[in-house]
Protein backbone atom coordinates (compact mmCIF):
# COMPACT_ATOMS: atom_id res chain seq x y z
CA UNK A 1 0.00 0.00 0.00
CA UNK A 2 1.27 3.87 -0.92
CA UNK A 3 2.42 5.98 2.02
CA UNK A 4 -0.66 8.80 2.85
CA UNK A 5 0.49 12.05 0.96
CA UNK A 6 0.89 14.34 3.45
CA UNK A 7 -0.99 17.96 3.16
CA UNK A 8 -0.79 21.34 5.34
CA UNK A 9 -3.43 23.56 5.01
CA UNK A 10 -2.21 27.39 5.39
CA UNK A 11 -4.85 30.15 6.61
CA UNK A 12 -7.37 28.95 8.73
CA UNK A 13 -9.62 31.27 7.87
CA UNK A 14 -13.12 31.21 6.18
CA UNK A 15 -11.79 28.32 3.53
CA UNK A 16 -9.14 26.51 5.42
CA UNK A 17 -11.98 24.45 7.35
CA UNK A 18 -13.74 23.34 4.48
CA UNK A 19 -10.30 21.77 3.22
CA UNK A 20 -9.34 20.29 6.17
CA UNK A 21 -12.81 19.01 6.80
CA UNK A 22 -12.57 17.10 3.26
CA UNK A 23 -9.24 15.99 2.91
CA UNK A 24 -9.55 14.38 6.10
CA UNK A 25 -11.94 12.64 4.55
CA UNK A 26 -9.70 11.16 1.76
CA UNK A 27 -7.85 7.52 3.10
CA UNK A 28 -4.70 8.10 0.97
CA UNK A 29 -4.33 11.28 2.24
CA UNK A 30 -3.21 12.94 5.86
CA UNK A 31 -3.38 17.02 6.91
CA UNK A 32 -0.67 16.85 8.88
CA UNK A 33 -0.32 20.91 9.63
CA UNK A 34 -2.35 23.73 9.77
CA UNK A 35 -0.94 27.09 9.71
CA UNK A 36 -1.91 30.48 10.05
CA UNK A 37 -0.70 33.67 11.95
CA UNK A 38 -4.04 34.07 14.18
CA UNK A 39 -3.18 31.71 17.40
CA UNK A 40 -6.49 31.93 18.72
CA UNK A 41 -8.24 30.20 15.59
CA UNK A 42 -5.09 27.83 16.05
CA UNK A 43 -6.46 26.59 18.99
CA UNK A 44 -9.80 26.02 18.32
CA UNK A 45 -8.71 24.48 15.19
CA UNK A 46 -6.62 21.50 17.89
CA UNK A 47 -9.88 20.68 19.96
CA UNK A 48 -11.70 19.07 16.74
CA UNK A 49 -8.53 18.08 15.16
CA UNK A 50 -5.80 16.79 17.75
CA UNK A 51 -4.34 14.85 15.23
CA UNK A 52 -2.77 17.70 13.21
CA UNK A 53 0.03 19.87 14.16
CA UNK A 54 -0.86 23.82 14.42
CA UNK A 55 1.64 26.31 13.91
CA UNK A 56 2.44 29.97 13.14
CA UNK A 57 5.06 29.74 11.38
CA UNK A 58 5.48 29.02 7.95
CA UNK A 59 8.77 27.45 7.87
CA UNK A 60 8.06 24.71 10.36
CA UNK A 61 6.07 23.09 7.54
CA UNK A 62 8.45 23.86 4.46
CA UNK A 63 11.17 22.40 6.83
CA UNK A 64 9.54 19.28 7.18
CA UNK A 65 10.56 17.03 4.54
CA UNK A 66 8.33 13.81 4.99
CA UNK A 67 5.44 16.83 3.90
CA UNK A 68 4.59 16.53 0.27
CA UNK A 69 2.35 19.27 -0.46
CA UNK A 70 0.60 22.59 0.87
CA UNK A 71 -3.56 24.33 0.04
CA UNK A 72 -3.05 28.18 0.24
CA UNK A 73 -6.39 29.51 1.59
CA UNK A 74 -5.43 33.47 2.80
CA UNK A 75 -5.82 36.23 1.11
CA UNK A 76 -4.60 36.97 -2.48
CA UNK A 77 -2.21 39.64 -1.79
CA UNK A 78 -0.85 36.79 -0.44
CA UNK A 79 -0.39 34.16 -2.50
CA UNK A 80 1.93 34.73 -5.06
CA UNK A 81 5.03 34.90 -1.78
CA UNK A 82 3.17 31.82 -0.14
CA UNK A 83 3.38 29.73 -3.41
CA UNK A 84 6.76 30.64 -4.10
CA UNK A 85 8.24 30.18 -0.98
CA UNK A 86 6.39 26.72 -0.66
CA UNK A 87 7.36 25.52 -4.84
CA UNK A 88 10.89 26.73 -3.72
CA UNK A 89 10.75 23.90 -0.66
CA UNK A 90 9.70 21.30 -3.29
CA UNK A 91 5.76 21.40 -2.36
CA UNK A 92 3.05 20.54 -4.83
CA UNK A 93 0.40 23.43 -3.94
CA UNK A 94 -3.35 24.21 -4.24
CA UNK A 95 -4.04 27.69 -4.27
CA UNK A 96 -7.59 29.51 -3.29
CA UNK A 97 -8.78 31.23 -6.27
CA UNK A 98 -7.66 33.91 -7.68
CA UNK A 99 -4.28 32.38 -8.62
CA UNK A 100 -2.00 35.50 -7.42
CA UNK A 101 -3.12 39.45 -7.38
CA UNK A 102 -1.13 39.87 -11.29
CA UNK A 103 -0.80 38.18 -14.52
CA UNK A 104 3.18 38.58 -13.49
CA UNK A 105 2.90 36.52 -10.45
CA UNK A 106 1.03 33.90 -12.45
CA UNK A 107 3.47 33.28 -15.07
CA UNK A 108 6.67 33.39 -12.54
CA UNK A 109 4.58 30.74 -10.68
CA UNK A 110 3.71 28.66 -13.37
CA UNK A 111 7.30 29.08 -14.90
CA UNK A 112 8.78 28.08 -11.04
CA UNK A 113 6.51 25.10 -10.62
CA UNK A 114 7.35 23.53 -14.38
CA UNK A 115 10.63 23.74 -13.46
CA UNK A 116 11.35 21.76 -10.12
CA UNK A 117 8.32 19.12 -12.24
CA UNK A 118 5.27 20.43 -9.46
CA UNK A 119 2.05 20.18 -9.16
CA UNK A 120 0.46 23.54 -8.98
CA UNK A 121 -3.29 23.92 -9.28
CA UNK A 122 -6.00 26.54 -8.33
CA UNK A 123 -8.82 25.91 -6.32
CA UNK A 124 -12.08 26.83 -8.74
CA UNK A 125 -14.91 24.23 -6.84
CA UNK A 126 -17.39 24.99 -9.03
CA UNK A 127 -15.35 23.34 -12.29
CA UNK A 128 -16.23 19.67 -9.98
CA UNK A 129 -19.88 20.61 -9.24
CA UNK A 130 -21.97 18.05 -11.11
CA UNK A 131 -24.15 20.87 -12.18
CA UNK A 132 -20.57 22.71 -13.93
CA UNK A 133 -19.88 19.29 -15.38
CA UNK A 134 -23.15 18.47 -16.73
CA UNK A 135 -23.36 22.01 -18.56
CA UNK A 136 -19.82 21.06 -20.01
CA UNK A 137 -20.55 17.71 -21.35
CA UNK A 138 -24.37 18.99 -22.62
CA UNK A 139 -22.72 22.08 -24.50
CA UNK A 140 -19.61 19.98 -26.08
CA UNK A 141 -22.06 17.47 -27.00
CA UNK A 142 -24.03 19.63 -28.96
CA UNK A 143 -26.94 20.10 -27.44
CA UNK A 144 -27.13 23.43 -27.20
CA UNK A 145 -26.24 23.87 -30.90
CA UNK A 146 -23.72 26.93 -31.70
CA UNK A 147 -22.97 28.76 -28.55
CA UNK A 148 -24.21 32.25 -28.63
CA UNK A 149 -23.51 33.55 -24.87
CA UNK A 150 -22.56 33.47 -21.13
CA UNK A 151 -24.52 35.40 -18.86
CA UNK A 152 -24.61 35.39 -15.21
CA UNK A 153 -25.07 37.38 -12.05
CA UNK A 154 -23.58 36.91 -8.85
CA UNK A 155 -24.95 39.18 -6.20
CA UNK A 156 -25.64 39.55 -2.72
CA UNK A 157 -25.15 41.72 -0.05
CA UNK A 158 -22.02 40.81 0.78
CA UNK A 159 -18.72 41.96 3.08
CA UNK A 160 -17.19 44.56 1.23
CA UNK A 161 -13.37 43.95 1.03
CA UNK A 162 -10.85 46.33 2.15
CA UNK A 163 -7.52 45.06 -0.66
CA UNK A 164 -9.75 44.16 -3.38
CA UNK A 165 -12.57 44.82 -5.89
CA UNK A 166 -16.48 42.75 -5.95
CA UNK A 167 -14.48 41.41 -9.55
CA UNK A 168 -11.71 39.93 -7.74
CA UNK A 169 -13.70 38.67 -5.03
CA UNK A 170 -16.79 36.92 -6.87
CA UNK A 171 -16.29 37.05 -10.86
CA UNK A 172 -13.29 34.33 -10.21
CA UNK A 173 -16.12 31.58 -9.98
CA UNK A 174 -18.32 32.89 -13.48
CA UNK A 175 -15.37 33.40 -15.45
CA UNK A 176 -13.43 29.97 -14.32
CA UNK A 177 -16.96 28.46 -15.33
CA UNK A 178 -17.29 30.56 -18.43
CA UNK A 179 -13.73 29.58 -19.90
CA UNK A 180 -14.17 25.80 -18.73
CA UNK A 181 -17.34 25.40 -20.31
CA UNK A 182 -16.20 27.03 -23.25
CA UNK A 183 -12.75 25.43 -23.74
CA UNK A 184 -11.39 26.43 -27.22
CA UNK A 185 -12.72 29.47 -27.64
CA UNK A 186 -10.03 32.43 -27.36
CA UNK A 187 -10.90 35.24 -25.25
CA UNK A 188 -10.22 38.95 -27.73
CA UNK A 189 -11.21 42.25 -25.44
CA UNK A 190 -12.38 42.82 -22.05
CA UNK A 191 -14.49 45.73 -20.87
CA UNK A 192 -15.88 46.42 -17.71
CA UNK A 193 -17.61 49.34 -15.62
CA UNK A 194 -17.47 49.45 -12.00
CA UNK A 195 -19.30 51.75 -9.13
CA UNK A 196 -17.91 53.16 -5.90
CA UNK A 197 -21.21 53.60 -3.74
CA UNK A 198 -19.53 52.96 0.25
CA UNK A 199 -16.20 52.44 0.06
CA UNK A 200 -15.18 55.44 -2.49
CA UNK A 201 -11.56 53.11 -2.29
CA UNK A 202 -12.61 49.43 -4.66
CA UNK A 203 -15.83 48.77 -6.89
CA UNK A 204 -18.66 47.16 -4.87
CA UNK A 205 -20.66 47.16 -8.15
CA UNK A 206 -19.00 45.91 -11.52
CA UNK A 207 -20.39 44.73 -15.00
CA UNK A 208 -17.82 42.65 -17.29
CA UNK A 209 -18.10 41.74 -20.95
CA UNK A 210 -15.49 39.38 -22.51
CA UNK A 211 -15.88 39.09 -26.05
CA UNK A 212 -14.89 35.25 -27.44
CA UNK A 213 -13.70 34.83 -31.06
CA UNK A 214 -16.60 33.38 -33.37
CA UNK A 215 -18.75 35.64 -31.68
CA UNK A 216 -19.41 34.27 -28.46
CA UNK A 217 -20.12 37.08 -25.52
CA UNK A 218 -19.71 36.11 -21.73
CA UNK A 219 -21.38 39.03 -19.60
CA UNK A 220 -20.88 38.88 -15.48
CA UNK A 221 -22.59 41.06 -13.22
CA UNK A 222 -21.29 40.76 -9.37
CA UNK A 223 -21.99 42.76 -6.68
CA UNK A 224 -21.99 43.31 -2.78
CA UNK A 225 -24.51 45.24 -2.29
CA UNK A 226 -27.85 43.42 -3.37
CA UNK A 227 -30.91 42.88 -0.71
CA UNK A 228 -31.06 39.43 -2.34
CA UNK A 229 -28.31 36.80 -3.02
CA UNK A 230 -28.14 35.78 -6.52
CA UNK A 231 -26.06 33.32 -8.31
CA UNK A 232 -27.60 32.10 -11.92
CA UNK A 233 -25.98 31.65 -15.42
CA UNK A 234 -27.85 31.47 -18.21
CA UNK A 235 -26.24 29.89 -21.71
CA UNK A 236 -28.06 30.15 -25.04
CA UNK A 237 -26.80 28.77 -28.01
CA UNK A 238 -28.69 27.98 -31.47
CA UNK A 239 -30.96 25.21 -30.45
CA UNK A 240 -30.99 25.38 -26.70
CA UNK A 241 -30.38 27.01 -23.42
CA UNK A 242 -29.35 26.55 -20.11
CA UNK A 243 -30.30 28.07 -16.59
CA UNK A 244 -27.78 27.29 -13.98
CA UNK A 245 -29.72 28.19 -10.38
CA UNK A 246 -26.81 27.22 -8.11
CA UNK A 247 -28.93 28.76 -4.84
CA UNK A 248 -32.06 26.05 -6.04
CA UNK A 249 -31.60 23.04 -3.94
CA UNK A 250 -33.38 20.41 -6.22
CA UNK A 251 -33.41 21.53 -9.88
CA UNK A 252 -29.93 23.22 -10.08
CA UNK A 253 -29.81 22.71 -13.66
CA UNK A 254 -32.74 23.35 -16.81
CA UNK A 255 -32.63 23.04 -20.51
CA UNK A 256 -35.26 24.73 -22.48
CA UNK A 257 -36.15 23.66 -26.08
CA UNK A 258 -36.42 27.42 -26.84
CA UNK A 259 -35.05 30.05 -29.03
CA UNK A 260 -36.12 32.67 -32.27
CA UNK A 261 -35.71 32.30 -35.85
CA UNK A 262 -35.22 35.17 -38.10
CA UNK A 263 -35.79 34.87 -42.14
CA UNK A 264 -34.29 37.98 -43.58
CA UNK A 265 -34.11 36.18 -46.72
CA UNK A 266 -38.28 36.88 -47.17
CA UNK A 267 -39.43 40.29 -48.99
CA UNK A 268 -42.13 40.96 -46.41
CA UNK A 269 -40.86 42.93 -43.21
CA UNK A 270 -38.65 40.65 -40.67
CA UNK A 271 -41.22 38.56 -38.27
CA UNK A 272 -39.28 36.50 -35.80
CA UNK A 273 -40.52 32.89 -34.86
CA UNK A 274 -40.09 31.63 -31.64
CA UNK A 275 -39.62 28.11 -30.70
CA UNK A 276 -40.92 27.59 -27.42
CA UNK A 277 -40.44 23.41 -26.78
CA UNK A 278 -39.79 21.44 -23.78
CA UNK A 279 -37.79 21.66 -20.81
CA UNK A 280 -35.95 19.20 -18.72
CA UNK A 281 -34.11 18.54 -15.76
CA UNK A 282 -31.03 16.47 -16.21
CA UNK A 283 -29.67 14.33 -13.24
CA UNK A 284 -26.65 15.59 -11.55
CA UNK A 285 -23.69 13.58 -9.44
CA UNK A 286 -24.45 14.84 -5.70
CA UNK A 287 -21.16 14.49 -4.33
CA UNK A 288 -19.71 17.89 -2.64
CA UNK A 289 -17.04 19.86 -5.14
CA UNK A 290 -14.56 20.14 -2.44
CA UNK A 291 -14.46 16.70 -1.72
CA UNK A 292 -13.99 15.65 -5.08
CA UNK A 293 -11.17 18.41 -6.15
CA UNK A 294 -9.49 17.24 -3.34
CA UNK A 295 -9.26 13.71 -4.08
CA UNK A 296 -8.44 14.96 -7.53
CA UNK A 297 -5.57 16.80 -6.24
CA UNK A 298 -4.01 13.71 -4.39
CA UNK A 299 -4.77 11.27 -7.56
CA UNK A 300 -2.86 14.22 -9.41
CA UNK A 301 0.34 14.30 -7.57
CA UNK A 302 0.46 10.51 -7.39
CA UNK A 303 0.41 10.43 -11.13
CA UNK A 304 -2.92 9.00 -11.72
CA UNK A 305 -5.00 11.78 -13.47
CA UNK A 306 -4.12 14.78 -15.07
CA UNK A 307 -5.11 18.46 -13.19
CA UNK A 308 -8.41 19.83 -14.32
CA UNK A 309 -7.60 23.37 -13.25
CA UNK A 310 -4.00 23.57 -13.88
CA UNK A 311 -1.61 26.92 -13.45
CA UNK A 312 -2.65 27.95 -17.15
CA UNK A 313 -6.01 28.17 -16.19
CA UNK A 314 -5.43 29.72 -13.12
CA UNK A 315 -3.50 32.26 -15.03
CA UNK A 316 -6.34 32.82 -17.56
CA UNK A 317 -8.74 34.20 -15.19
CA UNK A 318 -6.72 36.26 -13.47
CA UNK A 319 -5.83 37.85 -17.14
CA UNK A 320 -9.50 38.67 -17.84
CA UNK A 321 -9.43 40.41 -14.00
CA UNK A 322 -6.50 42.51 -14.96
CA UNK A 323 -8.31 43.60 -18.16
CA UNK A 324 -11.33 44.24 -16.54
CA UNK A 325 -9.52 46.59 -13.64
CA UNK A 326 -7.97 48.26 -16.67
CA UNK A 327 -10.76 48.93 -18.74
CA UNK A 328 -12.55 49.89 -15.27
CA UNK A 329 -9.81 52.44 -14.69
CA UNK A 330 -9.44 53.54 -18.17
CA UNK A 331 -13.29 53.32 -19.68
CA UNK A 332 -11.87 51.62 -22.63
CA UNK A 333 -12.42 47.83 -24.20
CA UNK A 334 -8.97 45.96 -23.49
CA UNK A 335 -8.11 43.72 -26.41
CA UNK A 336 -6.11 40.39 -25.50
CA UNK A 337 -2.98 39.23 -26.68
Amino acid sequence: MERKINIAIIGIGYWGPNLIRNFSLLGDCRVKYACDLNAARLEALARQYPGIITTTHLQDLLADSELDAVAIATPVFSHFNLARQALDAGKHVLMEKPMAATVRECEELRLLAARRNLLLMVDHTFLYTGAVRKIRSLVRAGEIGEPYYFDSERINLGLIQPDINVLWDLAPHDISIMNYIFEGLRPVSVFAIGTMHVSHKVYEMAHLTVRFDGGVVGHIHASWLSPIKIRKVLIGGSKKMILYDDIDPSEKVKVYDRGVVVNFAQETPMTPVYRSGDAYIPQLDSEEALLREARHFIHCIRGEEQPLVDASAGLAVVRILEAADSSMNSGRVIELS
